[in-house]
């Protein structure tokens, strides 16, 4: 049995007045539709992907969703030069920056007696060494101003086992500590670190990179019968980067409708 997914929500301002960096935002995925939310929200958005064509078709959308064309920035989030690069284009555009959600991540198949150093040290570069370089730039200007939200993207392999996805299971894992532990440092200053943990978000480009069989078993898994609409995740996170979370620190919020 499938449950629909429910009417896309209306605003209700819960970051006006908020400016927000949303990395790998391009594309049909959770970025993109964190992106959306947080500019139908009221914040100002930066922007920033790897790929020029979607992003600049990821700021074409946005500009006819606002009638204002979001700052954008071009980034290899695993290269340090780059990451300072992209964290001058939002404060310049803003002065300052109130919420970074780090969504930028690299999956893949391999076991572990087949897997390559070069597919470990690769998912491992770009979903948890690179939300470390994002979350050092965004603390160090957000720590001096007493202010701030992180939003990491995590997933329920950090905590569930999955055939093949040693790397990535690791590397997300590695993103929750990393919140945890950042969240510790950064409270007394009155800076929040939190992450989702989402199970099966559908895109496109998930069809691209993963078999039917895979999804199949995947959305059987999910109690709803369907996987989540990117947009859904998305909620989860401008709750995180808002003020309604006030009291959230250090937390790894699950958005899954996962049974045993």
């Amino acid at each position: 049995m499938s449950i629909a997914a429910p009417p896309y929500p209306p605003a209700r301002s819960l970051l006006a007045g908020k400016t927000v960096l949303v990395t790998a935002a391009a594309g049909t995925g959770i970025g993109f539709a964190t992106a959306k939310r947080c500019v139908e929200e009221g914040a100002l958005v930066t922007i920033s992907d790897l790929h020029e064509r979607r992003l600049e078709e990821a700021a074409e959308q946005l500009t006819k969703l606002s009638g204002r064309r979001p700052p954008t920035a071009l980034c290899d989030v695993t290269v340090e030069e780059q990451v300072q690069r992209m964290f001058a284009v939002a404060v310049a555009a803003t002065g300052h920056l109130d919420v970074l959600v780090n969504n930028a991540g690299l999956g893949g198949t391999a076991n572990v007696a087949d897997m390559t150093d070069e597919q470990w040290l690769r998912v491992l570069d770009v979903t948890l060494n690179a939300t470390f370089r994002c979350t050092r730039a965004a603390l160090r200007h957000m720590i001096p101003r007493r202010s701030g939200v992180i939003v990491n993207n995590a997933s329920v392999l950090g905590w569930r086992a999955q055939a093949g996805q040693a790397h990535y299971a690791a590397a997300k894992a590695g993103v929750m500590a990393l919140t945890r532990c950042a969240a510790l440092e950064a409270a007394e200053a009155g800076v929040r670190v939190n992450a989702v943990s989402p199970s099966l978000a559908m895109h496109p480009y998930l069809h691209k990179t993963t078999s039917k069989e895979l999804l199949a078993e995947l959305v059987a898994r999910e109690a709803m019968g369907r996987a989540a609409e990117p947009w859904e995740v998305a909620n989860v996170i401008v709750f995180l980067a808002s003020d309604y979370s006030s009291y959230m620190t250090g937390e790894i919020v699950s958005v899954s409708s996962q049974h045993p």
